[in-house]
């Protein structure tokens, strides 16, 4: 890794700071939502799924292999432990995924008529204020523990390269989106209090910047090629979990295959040229 200064630290910081707290936006978007159409939140994950994608195969994965390869000094080594963690990221996620109920896990896409039903006209509404406000506090407790290896990813990916840090905030912000207004419009329904929806979904993205400075710190002492190969490796797998799990689906539920596929498409060319045009620079 470059040696680290402190204006690289703290760039990297605020980058995985707006990431995470842009579940914040989710919340306030869910105060005014109706039925309406999600096309543009459908292109928006789909974009994120692209940037992921493409940042995690083309640019991520290589940066882990090189730093096994130069450490090992055999090609063979250093792309097998590259696929090893790798695959040892995605199954990590799967892991966090699986020990959270699926009522409340974030990564179970939510349809448009399954949030109408949060709408105080919808029938037996007040027998249900309880289980709803149960339902928030706890999808905001899901979406901290997913943030957390969310926040570590976008942390190390901005010190390493900052185009790649920038575009993968974004890509990770897009998707944040969503997941503030999976908290806030139980409790702000079953309660009719904006404020403490709001924060609710807040206090779940400010996970990601705890995230970022936990796993950091831990393993910053150790830093050299061997903790960079895996660490990259292990992103990239968190990485192409998240936006096959949850950003692919989410993105046909709120839209169709073509918003979906042409969200992919525009993520990819933006996540092509930006390393393109910092490999210029």
């Amino acid at each position: 890794m470059q040696d680290l200064s402190l204006e690289t630290f703290l760039f990297a910081f605020a980058l995985t700071l707006f990431a995470g707290l842009s579940t914040s936006i989710g919340a306030v978007l869910a105060f005014f939502s109706k039925s309406k159409n999600y096309t543009i939140l459908s292109i928006g994950m789909g974009f994120s799924a692209g940037v992921m994608i493409y940042v995690s195969f083309m640019e991520i994965l290589n940066k882990s292999k090189d730093s096994f390869t130069e450490l090992y000094s055999s090609e063979i080594t250093g792309e097998s432990l590259t696929l090893l963690c790798f695959f040892a990221g995605i199954a990590l996620s799967a892991f966090i995924d699986k020990m959270i109920p699926e009522d409340v896990n974030p990564h179970e896409t939510r349809s448009n008529s399954e949030l109408l039903e949060l709408k105080p006209e919808a029938e037996n509404f007040v027998l249900r204020n309880s289980k709803l406000k149960r339902t928030g506090i706890f999808t905001a407790l899901a979406i901290g523990i997913h943030n957390f290896p969310e926040g570590f990813a976008t942390f190390v990916s901005a010190l390493e390269s900052p185009s790649i840090g920038i575009t993968i905030a974004f890509a990770i912000a897009i998707h944040n989106i969503p997941e503030g207004m999976a908290v806030s419009l139980p409790i702000y329904h079953a309660t009719g209090n904006k404020k403490s929806a709001f924060w609710y979904a807040t206090l779940s993205g400010l996970a990601e910047p705890i995230g970022a400075l936990v796993g950091f710190f831990l393993l910053f002492p150790f830093m050299g090629e061997a903790t960079l190969g895996i660490t990259f490796a292990m992103v990239a797998g968190i990485m192409i979990y998240i936006s096959f799990d949850e950003l692919l689906p989410a993105a046909r539920v709120y839209g169709n295959a073509h918003t979906t596929i042409g969200g992919i498409t525009l993520g990819m060319l933006v996540m092509a040229i930006s390393l393109i045009g910092f490999k210029l620079v």
